[in-house]
This record gives structure tokens, sequence and C-alpha cells, in this order.
């Protein structure tokens, strides 16, 4: 893929000496402004690695008999410093700043961690806080490589060495936006100049060759050997070396600013691009605007079919209403006239823009120009997409220049001190051990006297007359002094934000676990403000990148992500997928377009205590406030995926057991129930039949009755026949 990289190579105009001229003249008249800064940061840099006596300091000591020891304190500061502000990587998020972008901004995200992962981020985010902590200023730049992923490109970041870095002095910015110009100068063997330009080997072989580092001397003494880059080309005087300018400069280039009013998106355009902008087609539908063709023939095409619907309707009613009036069912059904058609009209951007749906404005917008040199050959120049600058600086103690004051500057004094009186400490124990002699001159053979005193057990006879010999023993060193030591040590620590228990000292811890997490949380206070420092600049980084990625990666890509708990998140962006209905060729996660603000999470890389953050999380997975994913997720388990599996298996199959149980129970309740139905519906059979038997008894004691009070009655009707024929016979 032919990128911008390639693409945008100077034109016959602007290949002209005076772009040279200026990077080489502001090249030497930055150096100049800054050489006593660098001077600093150069003595800083190596009293942290222990080039703490200047070469005057070490002879005296010598010539006394003293040797110039080196306490470095410095060293192990700056490393537990660094250890916490690079303890975890930083977390990424992008929030859009439309609607229409939020599918994107996670995409956004996991590409910023992406470029992290593929630049071993973590490296240079040490490198850059390393320098940060020593020489008060750490580099990070971003750029894009168009030979990575098989010739797609990767849009990367990597430290720069703060000496190779000339600011303008006039700035006051703490990221330097109001710099006239940033020059990155270094020098280059021709060889690595070559790997680097590859399209360009022809004018670096022409380009004239150099060997000043422009490097500053410190004096300081080299005992330790420790080598800097331009110690190690002075080892190497045959190789031949040419230095490179890489400078970057804003200018003002025309843009077309573009709002439309009816979907809120706002964007900036090239002239190429706006023309290519205003020749898109658009549909009013019924006053609304319509871009996507797809939607707009939908849409059409529904309110045709109710128009037509609507128009059937109308023609039914009316052969109703004419067969009503005497009108056969051959007569001809007018057209309906009080049904008005849709309204669509088809259009285009340009109409749009002249009926005032979409406001455009051409402005002057500022971008960040790129100028690489070799020698005095300009190589190529670029216009970047971003209108900041791609080399981002961590200042430490800002002093509104670009000239900061490092930690490591502000303990030196310290730390000599602490040299100095280890010095004075040792040079003490070894007058002890060699004890002094006061002899009277010319009283005894002193050759004969040295060699019989330095052989124990020997006595040694002399003349009292003479004068004896006086042992001299040297004042004892002040408690105060062994105290004072101690101090400058504390009070280097705090300097850099650190404390003896954030170290490990246990003899600094309190007594109790939940005191000494509490202290070492407080403790992160004062290194917080140096994580602001940090944050904010990952924040640029974020910032200038995106722009980068949206001009780099135009086709699709596949690229995949690791997250903390070793699970692997595989994105794709710029994926076209063709529509079989509309035939339309729509692009899925296009990052091509669309303006994100990037936020990286605060305190995202210092240390967290484990035990504490593991005790909060169980007590919050006991209370049902979290799955037990998220406590997994801050343990140290590698295989968290597994334990997941594993454990959703137990856990199924305890399912399962507890629902069959469940079932035996309902069983055996129902089983039980049935048994206590049985018994009651044998003993209600078998009062069932005791009541039948008392009812047959009854109905037999009732029928009797009955039939004995109808012997009666018939008895005594029989008597009252007889009674009454016995009266008339008696009449």
């Amino acid at each position: 893929m032919e990128t911008d990289y390639n693409k945008q190579q100077n034109n016959e105009d602007s290949k002209t000496p005076e772009a040279v001229n200026d990077t080489l003249q502001l090249f030497k008249d930055y150096s100049k402004k800054r050489d006593a800064w660098a001077k600093q940061a150069k003595e800083d840099k190596e009293f942290r690695l222990g080039r703490q006596w200047t070469k005057e300091q070490s002879e005296k000591l010598q010539a006394r008999g003293q040797a110039p020891i080196v306490v470095n304190r410095i060293h192990p500061a700056v490393e537990t410093a660094k250890a916490m502000l690079t303890a975890n990587r930083p977390s990424f998020r992008c929030a859009p700043r439309e609607d229409s972008d939020r599918k994107v901004a996670n995409v956004m995200s996991a590409l910023l961690t992406y470029m992290y992962d593929v630049s071993d981020g973590r490296t240079v985010i040490r490198q850059a806080i390393d320098d940060y902590y020593v020489m008060g200023l750490g580099y990070i730049n971003v750029y894009q490589d168009p030979m990575m992923d098989m010739g797609k490109g990767e849009v990367c970041i990597h430290d720069i060495d703060p000496l190779d870095v000339y600011v303008d002095p006039n700035s006051r910015n703490r990221f330097f936006d109001d710099a006239e110009n940033i020059i990155v100068s270094r020098l280059f063997s021709r060889e690595q100049a070559k790997k680097m330009y590859p399209k360009f080997k022809k004018e670096i072989d022409d380009a004239n060759s150099e060997q000043d580092f422009n490097a500053p001397e410190t004096g300081r003494d080299n005992e330790s050997r420790i080598f800097f880059p331009e110690d190690v080309g002075l080892l190497h005087e045959q190789s031949e070396y040419v230095r490179g300018y890489e400078r970057y400069y804003k200018i003002d280039v025309k843009r077309w600013r573009i709002f439309e009013t009816f979907s809120g998106k706002e964007d900036l355009l090239k002239d190429e691009e706006f023309q290519q902008y205003i020749q898109r087609p658009a549909w009013i539908i019924q006053g609304q605007v319509v871009v996507d063709p797809a939607q707009a023939e939908q849409i059409i095409a529904q309110l045709m079919q109710q128009y037509e619907m609507q128009k059937q309707q109308q023609r039914d009613m009316d052969a109703q209403q004419m067969q009503q009036v005497g009108l056969g069912p051959d007569a001809e059904v007018p057209e309906p006239t009080n049904i008005e058609p849709p309204q669509i009209e088809e259009t285009d951007f340009q109409d749009l823009i002249l009926k005032k749906l979409i406001q455009t404005v051409q402005i002057d917008v500022t971008r960040v120009k790129q100028c690489i040199i070799i020698g005095e050959t300009l190589l190529y120049e670029r216009i970047l997409p971003i209108d900041q600058y791609p080399v981002v600086p961590i200042c430490n103690l800002h002093t509104r220049t670009p000239y900061p004051v490092s930690d490591v500057s502000m303990v030196k004094g310290l730390q000599e001190y602490i040299n100095k009186t280890r010095s004075l400490i040792i040079a003490h124990a070894t007058t002890s051990t060699n004890t002094k002699i006061l002899v009277p001159e010319g009283s005894v053979d002193m050759k004969d006297f040295e060699e019989k005193w330095a052989q124990p057990g020997v006595a040694i006879p002399y003349d009292p007359t003479d004068g004896a010999p006086v042992t001299v023993q040297p004042s004892p060193l002040p408690n105060e002094l062994y105290q004072n030591e101690t101090t400058a040590k504390n009070d280097i620590d705090h300097q850099l934000g650190l404390y003896e228990m954030m170290m490990g000292n246990s003899a600094s811890a309190p007594q109790t676990y939940k005191a000494t997490i509490s202290l070492d949380e407080f403790g992160q206070r004062k290194i917080k403000s140096k994580m602001t420092d940090v944050e904010q600049a990952l924040v640029r980084v974020g910032q200038v990148a995106i722009p980068l990625m949206q001009q780099l990666y135009s086709i699709e890509k596949t690229f995949r992500v690791v997250n903390p708990n070793n699970s692997m998140n595989e994105y794709v962006v710029n994926k076209r997928l063709y529509d079989d209905k509309t035939g339309e060729i729509q692009i899925f996660n296009d990052i091509t377009v669309g303006k994100y603000d990037v936020v990286v999470v605060s305190g995202s890389t210092l240390p967290t205590n484990r035990y504490a953050e593991l005790e909060f999380y169980l007590d919050a997975y006991t209370k049902g406030l979290v799955d037990k994913v998220e406590v997994l997720k801050k343990t140290e388990i590698f295989d968290i995926e597994g334990v997941m599996q594993r454990t959703d298996e137990v856990g199924q199959l305890q399912s399962t057991v507890q629902q069959q149980q469940e079932q035996i129970k309902k069983l055996q309740g129902d089983l039980q129930t049935r048994d206590r139905e049985a018994v009651n519906l044998r003993k209600k059979v078998e009062v069932e039949k005791f009541k039948a038997d008392l009812d047959k008894t009854s109905n037999k004691a009732k029928s009797a009755g009955v039939l004995f009070e109808k012997r009666l009655d018939d008895n005594l009707a029989t008597v009252k026949s007889h009674v009454k024929e016995s009266g008339k016979k008696e009449k």
C-alpha cells in the first residue's frame, strides 16, 4: 500500500536550499540557547549513574590518601519511582464528539492500546519517565512506520533522547505548543541513515560527513567508565557520520468547515475532498433530508406504496358513490384529485448548501509540517494531519521554558554531602586502624623502627633519655555525623516522592495490616502529582495518534488486543460489506471519519495493593455486587479462562444435581401426599360403608314404622266403620 509517507514527497518548487538553510541556522541558534541546560542535564545524567566527583575533587582526595567513594542513593530512588509509575500499563478511553461516532469509539480505544503493544510501550514509557526524573524532560515521539505489518504500516511511539531535541527557546507552553520550531537532530552512520530512508541512498551518500556530537562536557570523573553515545562515537572515529535533522513547524492551510444542520455532523475538508463532497447525491423527502441512497430508496418505495393504496381506496369510494346515484358498473371512475403525491426531490449536496441546509465556510487551520534533512540535503517534506507536535514532552519542574529542572538536580547537593560524609568516615576508620606515633627526631633508626613496629609481639628497645615515642589517637567522630547521613538519604527519597515503607522497609511500617494499606495509599499522593504529568502526556500522545491512524489505516485491518486478564479481543476496521439487496458497499467500523476525545484513566499506571484490592472485591462478591469474573481479574491467576470454564462446568453439574435433588424432594412430597390421600380415601370409604349400613337400618326402621302406622290406620278405619255401623243399627 502506498501511504502518505510515500505520496507526499517534495515537488520541484519546495526542494530549495531555503528550507535547509533555515533548519541549519535554527539548529545553531537553538543549540547555543540551550547549552547551559544541556550541560546541566548531562551532568545530572552522569551524576545518577555514579559520576559524582569532579576530576579535581577526585585527585585531591587521592592525594590525601582518601578514596572518592560514591554512595549512590539517587539511582535506587529513581528506579523505585520509575517502577511505581510504570507498575501497570495505561488505559486509554476515547469519547466521541458526535453520536454517529459512538460505535467506533471503543475501536479507537483498542487501537491506542494496540499501538502501545506493538511499540513496546512499556519500555518507551519507562525510558521517558527515567529522563523525566533524571534530566527533567522526557520525550515520546508518535510516528507512522510504513514498513510494518507487511507494508500496511503502523502508528508507533518511541522515546527520544532529550539532548537530541532542540526547541524554540521562546516557548512557554508545557507541551511546547507555542514553539515556532522543534528540531530533532542526531548523528547517524551512513548505513544507519540508509536503512532509515532506503529511498534516498544516493542523497545520503552525497551528504557531508560530521563527527561533532554536539554533546556538552561536564568535567566529571569517569573512573567507572560509563559510556554515552558521544563516547561510543569517539571510540569509532573511523566511522563516517552524517547529521540528520527532523524539523517540525506549524503552517496554516486552507480547509472547508462544513456543518450539516439536519444531522449535526461537522467536519474539515480539503479542497479536493470538498469538491467530492458537494457532488454527493441527496434527497429531500417530505421536507426531510436523506443522504443514504439505500435509505432514500426504501423510504420512497414505502411512500409510493402508501400513495397508491390511498388512491385505490379513493377510487373504490368513488365507484360506490357512482353506483348509488344509478351509474352502471362499467362507468369510468375518475382519478382522485384530493390526494397529494409524496414530495420527493432528488438533489445534491451543493443544492443543500444553497438552501442553507449545510453551512460551509473556508477557514485557515493549523497543521504541522515535517521536514527531513540529512547533512545539507533535503530528503522530503510532508504536511501531517495534526495540529499538535508529534514530539510530546513530559516536563518535570516546568519553569515556563523548554528547559525544566529535574529531581536529580534538586538533590545533587544532598548526594554530594552523603559522599563526603562517607569518605570522611572511611578516612577516619583508616586512620584509627593505623596508629600514628610521634618519635623524637634522631632518637631511633626510623627504617628499623617501622620494620619492627609492623611485627607483632616484638619488643623494641629505646633510650628514654633521648625522648620516648608518643602514640597519637584521632578524635572520635560524633554520632550526629552518622545521623546526618541517614537524614540526607531520607530527604532524597522525599524529594522524589518516596518513603521508606513504600520501598519495603518493614521497620517503617505500622503494626496492623489495615494501617499499612492506608499509609501506602496516602504515601502515593505525592507521586500522583508526577503521575498527572505522565498521564497528560499520554493523553497528548493519543490525541496525536488518532489523526495519524485515520490517515494511515484507510483499508481493512485486523488487529488483536490482549486484555489484562490474558484474554484476547479481535477488531476489524474499515471492513467493506456488500449489501445484496441494494448493491451498496458499506464500511464497517470506518475510523477515517469522526473526532474523538482521549482520556487516560487516572492512576492507571500506579501500583495497587493486590491483597487490599482482592479483599475489597471478595467482599463485594459475597454481597452480590460483582460476579466472580471481576474477582478473578484482580488475582494473579494466569489461566483465568480455563478456571472460568472449569468452574462453569462444576457450576452446571452442581446446578443439575441441585435440580435433581429438588425434583426428588418434590416427588417424595407428592408420594407422601398420595399416601395420605389414599389413607383418607380408605377411611372415607369405610365411613361411607358404615353410613350406608346405617342408612339401610334406618330405612328398614322407617319402613317398619310407616307400615305399622299404616296398619294402625287400617285398624282404626275398621274400628271406626264398625262403630259407625253399630250406631246405625241402634237407631
